[in-house]
């Protein structure tokens, strides 16, 4: 379940780890309010990060689009799967080690800068590390899927079956991890969330001793900060939404959730279970007939953490999540296209 905090979340952390797609952008337009949000965590004194598993810009390249938004960053604050992708590569086959690329230029220069040298001859190549790269031509995916079946290394940077675009959902580098390791029956190891290397690449890089997670997916954001044990909060700017929290299982359940990252600097309290059913602040939910129902008024944070605690507490009874077709949250109408 949600856990409580009787002062602003932020203040009993040191390094609040921001996803990028869903959380500070979506698409070439930067979320209302963000960078005055993420100068306040700077204005406190905590470090900031940005993780993102897309691999393929450079730490450069998106601190320079950050910039652009509006948002106080550097090269530095930046984290990317790539990065965790090729200390993984570097651990397991030393300095100089040939890698087969098949990706784009952010993960070219992260292995580069871990001293290893990205090829495109598979000779003498002792790995294969894959990427999203829009570049990619599929006679290079079928030469490293049969190379990864004839016992190649591989090691994706992640798996992310889906990414927010300004026309909706598109496919993810997910789907090309899926499309090499079904053909080669090989699973690849992962390094971006929700996998452990790349949350723990970031605490390496920028530092802090007590982090928290920042993100819109349940399933890399929220999930990773569980496979390190640190806690996180789950904004609903992007991807995940009521029906995704109905049917978290446990690791996959945030510590706080919050419409935006204004959540950050607010107490976060919890509902309490009662005969009328889940109850908070004016808002009372129930599961009846597998259907959630949330009555009374309060604030839209409150709303949401009726809601996901009613629906936690029915799945876990019942094994089946609510159903919350008819189920309409408060506040602005959300805009799929823009996610």
């Amino acid at each position: 379940m949600l856990e409580e905090s009787m002062t602003p979340i932020v203040e009993a952390h040191d390094l609040v780890m921001f996803d990028l797609d869903g959380v500070v952008y979506v698409g070439g337009h930067a979320i209302d309010g963000v960078a005055a949000r993420i100068d306040r965590v700077r204005g406190t004194g905590r470090h900031v990060a940005f993780v993102t598993n897309n691999a393929s810009r450079t730490p450069d390249q998106v601190a320079e689009k950050l910039v652009g938004f509006g948002v106080d960053a550097a090269a530095a604050d930046v984290v990317t799967s790539a990065q965790a992708a090729a200390r993984l590569l570097a651990e397991a086959h030393g300095v100089g080690a040939r890698i087969l690329l098949l990706g784009g230029e952010g993960l070219r220069v992260a292995l580069i800068e871990a001293g290893l040298e990205p090829v495109e001859d598979p000779d003498g190549a002792v790995a294969v590390a894959s990427g999203y790269g829009p570049d990619v031509r599929w006679r290079e995916i079928m030469r490293v899927s049969t190379l990864v079946r004839d016992g190649l290394p591989y090691v994706a940077s992640n798996a992310d079956l889906t990414i927010p675009t300004p026309y909706g959902l598109a496919p993810g580098h997910g789907v090309l991890v899926r499309t090499i390791s079904g053909f080669a029956g090989v699973e690849p190891t992962v390094a971006g969330k929700p996998e452990k290397p790349l949350m723990e690449e970031t605490v390496l890089r920028v530092g802090g001793e007590r982090p928290i997670m920042v993100g819109d997916r349940l399933d890399t954001d929220i999930e990773g900060a569980h496979a390190i044990d640190v806690p996180s909060l789950l904004v609903l700017t992007g991807v995940s939404w009521l029906e995704d929290l109905a049917g978290a299982t446990p690791e996959l359940r945030p510590s706080y959730i919050s419409p935006t990252l204004e959540g950050l600097f607010e107490p976060h309290p919890v509902p309490a279970q009662t005969e009328a059913g889940t109850e908070l602040n004016g808002w009372t939910g129930s599961v009846d007939e597998g259907r959630l129902r949330v009555t009374g008024d309060g604030s839209d944070a409150d709303w949401w953490r009726v809601a996901a605690t009613a629906c936690w507490r029915h799945l876990d009874e019942t094994g089946a999540a609510a159903d919350v077709a008819d189920t309409t949250p408060p506040g602005p109408v959300r805009q799929l296209g823009a996610e």
